[in-house]
């Protein structure tokens, strides 16, 4: 009895864990830095995919201490040849000291220049497209403490599909749509990148955004934008909110199929669920035994597959 309890524990723990796995302010994030990674990926041959996994996972996608602080989005600490500025906060030890940044972009140079040590050379001689293998030599190499950090960063990435980065792909994904290539040099369009998750294509709504801006750009009706985002005719878009621009899914992409759950997180409902890995709010339901849509609570586990 007591190792059954152990073990469902032990699971429950593990479920929680895979829940704090996907929400909207990472995309936000990816959305706002994705550029500098691939800069610095082109610039120093770094995975773009493993800059914005390290990024979202040190900074928590810029929310914390740190990263609003002291634009310190890398988690690096002073070291013996670091001559600037400096914040002092609790981490192995209570007093370590942190390198201060005068912008983020600042930090995510220095990402660059921090991983020209020699302890990570060997790291280079992996392909581009190699993230597991870059995971797990930057763990190897020292990089962070956490026993997991190498799975952590394999996970985000491969949740958030960052790997697309990697290649350059994501760039040409507006030709697979219904929008115009041409489109690319419209300042809506070079405000907004369309993204590929799910078998589908999604954009991430930024400030000003409105529906029918964005159907007009994207060539799609408003009766189809609506539909295959169920969402009512007198939603208004916020900054961060995903829109697909083609009907979602049955359950969530083949990445959770060993994982085929979401922890509820807080202020989190059934629709940003579905959102976040496009399914449909009527299969997501189904998948879960219920007939219509219902309020969620906080730690509630939902089936996503």
């Amino acid at each position: 009895m007591k190792r059954n309890i152990l073990t469902l524990l032990l699971l429950t723990i593990c479920l929680f864990t895979w829940g704090q796995r996907t929400n909207q302010a990472y995309w936000t994030y990816i959305d706002q830095y994705k550029d500098w990674a691939i800069e610095q990926m082109q610039q120093y041959g770094i995975p773009a995919s493993i800059t914005l996994a390290q990024g979202l996972l040190e900074s928590n996608a810029g929310r914390s201490t740190l990263a609003t602080r002291a634009n310190n989005h890398f988690g690096i600490k002073v070291g013996s040849n670091w001559a600037g500025p400096y914040v002092i906060q609790s981490d192995d030890r209570p007093d370590d000291r942190f390198r201060k940044y005068n912008s983020a972009r600042e930090s995510y140079i220095d990402h660059s220049k921090f991983l020209q040590q020699r302890r990570y050379q060997g790291l280079y001689r992996l392909g581009r497209t190699d993230y597991k293998g870059w995971a797990k030599g930057l763990k190897a190499a020292g990089y962070a403490t956490s026993p997991t950090y190498a799975e952590s960063l394999i996970r985000v990435i491969e949740m958030y599909s960052l790997y697309q980065f990697d290649t350059g792909k994501y760039r040409s994904a507006r030709t697979s749509t219904t929008v115009e290539p041409s489109a690319s040099t419209d300042d809506f369009w070079q405000r907004h990148v369309i993204y590929k998750g799910n078998k589908n294509y999604f954009i991430i709504v930024e400030i000003g955004d409105d529906m029918a801006t964005i159907s007009k750009k994207t060539g799609l009706s408003l009766r189809k934008l609506y539909k295959h985002n169920d969402l009512p005719r007198d939603y208004v878009p916020t900054q961060g909110d995903i829109i697909y621009l083609k009907k979602k899914r049955s359950s969530a992409s083949k990445d959770f199929k060993k994982n085929p759950i979401h922890v509820v997180e807080v202020n989190q409902s059934l629709h940003d669920i579905s959102q976040l890995y496009g399914i449909r709010l009527e299969s997501l339901c189904k998948l879960n035994n219920w007939d219509e849509p219902h309020a969620v609570e906080v730690g509630e586990i939902l089936r996503i597959r």
